[in-house]
């Protein structure tokens, strides 16, 4: 595509951690998923420190720094202790998300407009550390706009509503959830925000996404990590690359040469 950078594929490797800490001990080794998914062509890892450490540890954190040559990305609850610790592990970037400890999957955007006392310091020192702040959000027009005044460079458009509705056979509302999250990337671009996507996304799903112009990157973990049970990881991000490439090649402005 000529002149376009291409979709970034981020994988979250935060359910390995999940089937290893249902039986104890150091296996499967998130830390190896992430080095094989890097191998696989995966331009960035995500990985989501939650409060409870139910899945991803301190530890592999600081092995996932240390090891993996691709940039990561630091999921996490605002709040200080999360915030001391981006720090002192010095992530490429930082995805501010909502976190409630009885929730089994993120559920929701970050209230940007409701919290923003408590975001704003909190940004702020993430930025003088030179970690990029990203934020987990609705596709919703006042909490874009919140997030471009609170100063992030990034804003992640929840995609759970949409691609809940389309499995559901919803599909007049999927289409208005579509609509609303092309709608938000147009905003959130205007207003200089880099634009990424995540939550339930498989290949359909993400080559739809993708093929809106202003996406640039898509964030995605447990469709993956289940495909590689049958496909292998290296098989499961090969087959969701090209599923972001037919995406790209819808959009309007991709133009061969």
């Amino acid at each position: 595509m000529g002149g376009v950078t291409p979709v970034r594929l981020g994988v979250n490797i935060d359910h390995v951690a999940t089937v290893r800490n249902a039986r104890g001990g150091q296996l499967p080794d998130p830390v190896r998923a992430a080095l094989l998914a890097q191998a696989a062509g995966a331009d960035g890892i995500t990985a989501h420190l939650r409060e409870d450490r139910r899945h991803i540890r301190d530890a592999d954190m600081a092995r996932l720094k240390a090891e993996i040559g691709i940039p990561l990305n630091f999921e996490m609850a605002a709040t200080d202790e999360m915030v001391s610790i981006a720090i002192h592990t010095r992530p490429h970037a930082c995805c501010l998300v909502p976190e409630k400890r009885e929730e089994r999957t993120t559920e929701g955007g970050l209230d940007v407009v409701g919290q923003k006392a408590d975001l704003s310091p909190r940004i702020a020192a993430l930025k003088a550390a030179d970690i990029r702040v990203s934020l987990f959000i609705a596709a919703e027009a006042e909490q874009i706009a919140a997030a471009s005044e609170l100063g992030a460079a990034v804003v992640e458009l929840h995609t759970g509503a949409w691609c809940d509705a389309l499995a559901e056979g919803r599909d007049t509302e999927a289409e208005a959830e579509f609509a609303r999250l092309a709608a938000g990337a147009q905003q959130a671009a205007t207003l200089g925000l880099e634009v990424h996507g995540g939550h339930g996304l498989d290949y359909a799903t993400a080559e739809r996404m993708a093929a809106l112009p202003q996406i640039a990157e898509l964030n995605i973990g447990h469709f993956l990590i289940g495909e590689a049970i049958f496909l292998g990881l290296e098989g499961a991000i090969g087959t969701m690359r090209k599923a972001i490439i037919r995406g790209e090649a819808q959009r309007p402005d991709s133009r061969a040469g």
